[in-house]
């Protein structure tokens, strides 16, 4: 494994996570667990840590997990609140040292910068100007389980056209539909050919599914040499095409150099996963469990590749 990629976390005081570990990770990791337990907060504090490299990206970081959990409030007041993400005052620590204050002054969805206001009065031990601006870090992708907007797709979708791959994408397109044979951005709206008339008809028009396969295989390229995180992966995916997307994940992921974690609530794709696996003899994969113990600590059991393949063929639920 690169040594770029994440192979363990510590997790104190983030969300639900008080004092947490777990270590095991491989390319492509599927999370899974009950309701409630932790599975999106887990895969955020990941995302997190990929973005840690600097303070710009980190506070993208940020701005991209309060944007996933209050979508529908964003689209209403147009704004981001990046409060209380951290701890209880709002703040957040690097090293354990510096220490800043933060909250957004109006943000747009669709810009790539996002403005961040800061109060010296609660800065310490860093020099930062009163205004600090961040750009989009579009090499670590997230995609969350409200799916993407337009120009999160088109950004993602530009990976697809650079590394000249636009002719792949519409093949994978066909075998989740043949009813469709081409994937188009046109005017910053993005735009699938009908077979039967040749009609362009906006994205969507159509369901949720085929929003979501495009999004994942766009974004397999635009994380070269990075991290793709996937909420709720099966989303809007018939379980007849959880193999086809797993064969995709797992062999783009390894081209591509991606690390990628997802969670998942359904059984079919983990039997998926695992079966697909198999096929590829890829055993860069492991399945992470995540549950509460008779003290409510989160706790969590890491499978590996023959560790999943085992439950599965003794016919135990690894969910």
């Amino acid at each position: 494994m690169n040594k770029h990629l994440l192979t363990e976390i510590e997790i104190k005081n983030f969300k639900c996570f008080e004092n947490f570990k777990a270590d095991g990770f491989k390319k492509v990791n599927l999370i899974g667990g009950k309701n409630n337990v932790g599975k999106t907060a887990f895969m955020e504090a990941l995302f997190l840590n990929a973005c840690s490299e600097s303070i710009s990206n980190l506070l993208f970081g940020l701005s991209v997990i309060e944007k996933n959990r209050d979508i529908l409030n964003i689209c209403i007041n147009d704004k981001i609140n990046i409060i209380d993400l951290l701890t209880t005052n709002g703040s957040f620590s690097i090293d354990g040292v510096h220490k800043i204050k933060f909250t957004t002054n109006k943000t747009a969805l669709n810009n790539d910068t996002i403005e961040i206001q800061l109060d010296e009065n609660d800065i310490l031990n860093i020099n930062f100007n009163e205004k600090i601006s961040f750009d989009n870090n579009d090499k670590v992708v997230f995609i969350s389980n409200f799916g993407f907007t337009n120009n999160d797709l088109k950004q993602v979708y530009k990976a697809v056209q650079f590394q000249d791959m636009d002719v792949f994408l519409n093949e994978c397109i066909v075998d989740f539909d043949d009813n469709i044979s081409q994937f188009k951005i046109i005017s910053d709206t993005p735009y699938l050919k009908r077979t039967v008339n040749g009609e362009y008809m906006e994205l969507s028009k159509f369901g949720d599914g085929i929003k979501h396969y495009i999004s994942i295989i766009s974004s397999l390229y635009a994380s070269k040499n990075s991290y793709l995180f996937i909420d709720e992966i099966e989303n809007g995916i018939h379980w007849t095409l959880l193999d086809k997307i797993w064969e995709l994940i797992l062999t783009i992921s390894k081209e591509q150099n991606v690390q990628v974690f997802a969670t998942t609530h359904s059984k079919e794709c983990i039997e998926s996963y695992a079966r697909v696996s198999k096929k590829l003899e890829d055993e860069d994969i492991s399945f992470i469990s995540l549950y509460r113990d008779e003290k409510n600590n989160i706790k969590s059991v890491i499978l590996n590749h023959q560790e999943i393949k085992d439950r599965i063929e003794f016919g135990l639920d690894n969910r």
